[in-house]
């Protein structure tokens, strides 16, 4: 069976849009997904620059949130069966561990991760799927792969929140809107939106932000001295260096965004940490999400209209124009975009 999907060859080159087809039968629980949307990550842009440590596996597949439907199971798949419909996520969830698929083009071998959803067609392990109802909106499942999984897991079981806590939020990117989503769900006031474009302003505002913060026309310290929580999906370290200083004293620091590989992280009079009862620093990993047991309750809120999705999608493309909907997250133009597969 051949089928289109993007690949990436080369580190810092735009993807390939191609035919591929599977290489061998499903090994041991191996699910085969139709694809039929896929979000796109900021993580993506970082695989694209190596900085996942995947360069030395490349080519390779690509995209780690999106929806499906089971086509095919491979032997010990228990949790999906065909038909079901499934959110594809890079969280573990239940199920086998599965080996890691090969594809290929012509004579060419295409490496695939344990989830890729580039691609009209994937073979994803089976602990990388949630089966949801069938009418469950193709693009909450979509965003529950990861934007609004991680941003909720953070703010549930990484901040500590308690009622009225400040709350600010550094890159207003697809993950960044679903904090201030989630801030907004916990009752933080006041919560700041910070990016450096304004058109982010309108949508932050509609899923919670209090405050928009420009950081090409304003500086923190012209604006505010103390935040309890701050969480950074920016990954940049000069920008870490002077949100820092203004954590409160009980503060906490959540990491997200990924700092480049051997990129030192620099903490200016760094006993204001002790300040207070102490402060915190995390790096988190989805935000602990557990799929199996949180994907249902955020259906669940979503079908109660008490979490918003449609306001998250500011873009939509076809997988062939996806190179351009990468450049458009580069410039920071865009909250998450959906390919329709």
């Amino acid at each position: 069976m051949k089928f289109k999907a993007a690949i990436a060859y080369k580190v810092n080159e735009p993807l390939v849009v191609q035919e591929v087809e599977i290489d061998k039968p499903l090994d041991v629980g191996q699910v085969l997904v139709n694809i039929k949307v896929s979000g796109i990550c900021g993580a993506q842009l970082l695989e694209i620059m190596g900085h996942k440590n995947n360069a030395k596996f490349m080519p390779h597949m690509m995209g780690h949130e999106g929806f499906g439907e089971v086509v095919e199971t491979g032997p010990g798949v228990t949790t999906v069966k065909v038909g079901d419909s499934v959110v594809a996520h890079w969280m573990v969830g239940e199920g086998i561990e599965a080996p890691f698929p090969t594809y290929k083009s012509g004579s060419t071998r295409i490496g695939g991760g344990k989830i890729t959803t580039f691609a009209e067609y994937a073979i994803i392990s089976e602990n990388r799927l949630t089966p949801v109802p069938s009418n469950t909106d193709p693009d909450l499942c979509a965003l529950l792969g990861c934007g609004l999984t991680t941003g909720l897991g953070v703010v549930n079981n990484e901040c500590n929140v308690k009622y009225g806590e400040s709350f600010m939020v550094l890159g207003c990117g697809g993950v960044g809107l679903n904090l201030i989503q989630g801030a907004k769900m916990n009752s933080c006031y006041p919560i700041y939106a910070v990016d450096i474009n304004n058109n982010k302003q309108e949508i932050a505002k509609k899923l919670g932000a209090t405050h928009f913060i420009n950081l090409k026309e304003t500086k923190f310290k012209d604006v505010l001295s103390s935040v309890d929580i701050i969480v950074d999906t920016v990954g940049s370290a000069d920008l870490i260096a002077e949100a820092i200083a203004l954590l409160s004293n009980e503060g906490r620091y959540i990491m997200v965004g990924h700092l480049p590989p051997n990129e030192t992280l620099r903490i200016p009079n760094a006993v204001d940490m002790f300040f207070g009862k102490g402060k915190l620093i995390r790096a988190t990993q989805g935000g602990r999400t557990k799929p199996h047991e949180d994907i249902p309750r955020y259906v669940k809120l979503a079908e109660a209209k008490i979490l918003e999705v449609n306001t998250l999608i500011t873009h939509r493309t076809s997988l062939h124009n996806i190179n351009e909907a990468l450049d458009l997250i580069r410039d920071s133009q865009a909250g998450r975009i959906m390919i329709d597969l």
